[in-house]
């Protein structure tokens, strides 16, 4: 117990220590800027390091990470191989392009179909097909009526696919979600402790081939 009280006060000093030092350092003009600028960048790294951290833990600061993309790890292609790194949520993450905008979304291996939200829709130019009656898709929140509507071209990273059917509903809020009826149009795919690893059939480049698909 006074080893641990002991400890305390020390820290306490320790601390009272250099914030005095620091005080009177920020006094003088030059020196006072470069102590300025060094606590605001110490300042920061410490933000960076305690949401990385507790973005694990805590889904308000995972949201905030997924935000910033503090932490994380971009996907990569290697290979024939596209790599997905786990997010700080758990869930595996990818930079999608559809058509001429870009979205990041979850890969979601428990949904049949992809699913984009009505504003993806419309920025990506998509129309709803002519379909008599809405299509029903269970989510996590129920069932809702969804639109159905054809992709010409999804690309993630080396990976396209074309002519992709999704389901499109103002119901989705902000969530795009890459389902089953993509991955499977792949080789392959399968995840290796932290890293989604997905396998096209044929992996193209940035330029992509306008013959290619997966």
């Amino acid at each position: 117990m006074l080893d641990y009280l002991s400890a305390h006060a020390t820290l306490i000093l320790l601390v009272a220590i250099a914030v005095l030092v620091v005080a009177m350092l920020q006094r003088v003009p030059i020196v006072g800027r470069f102590v300025s600028f060094a606590i605001m960048v110490a300042s920061l790294g410490f933000v960076v390091l305690l949401v990385g951290q507790r973005a694990r833990f805590d889904p308000a600061f995972a949201r905030i990470a997924q935000t910033f993309h503090i932490g994380e790890r971009e996907q990569e292609a290697v290979g024939k191989e596209l790599r997905v790194p786990m997010a700080s949520d758990g869930h595996f993450w990818v930079r999608v392009r559809i058509g001429k905008i870009e979205r990041r979304m979850l890969v979601d291996s428990g949904a049949t179909v992809t699913a984009i939200s009505s504003d993806t829709a419309e920025q990506a130019g998509l129309f709803p097909d002519d379909a008599p009656f809405p299509m029903v898709v269970r989510t996590a929140n129920g069932a809702v009526n969804a639109q159905t509507a054809t992709v010409p071209e999804v690309r993630i990273g080396n990976v396209v696919a074309r002519d992709l059917p999704v389901v499109v509903s103002p119901a989705f809020g902000d969530m795009d979600v890459i389902g089953m009826n993509f991955l499977s149009r792949l080789k392959s795919w399968r995840v290796e402790g932290q890293t989604m690893v997905l396998v096209p059939h044929h992996p193209v480049g940035v330029a992509a081939d306008a013959d290619a698909t997966t």
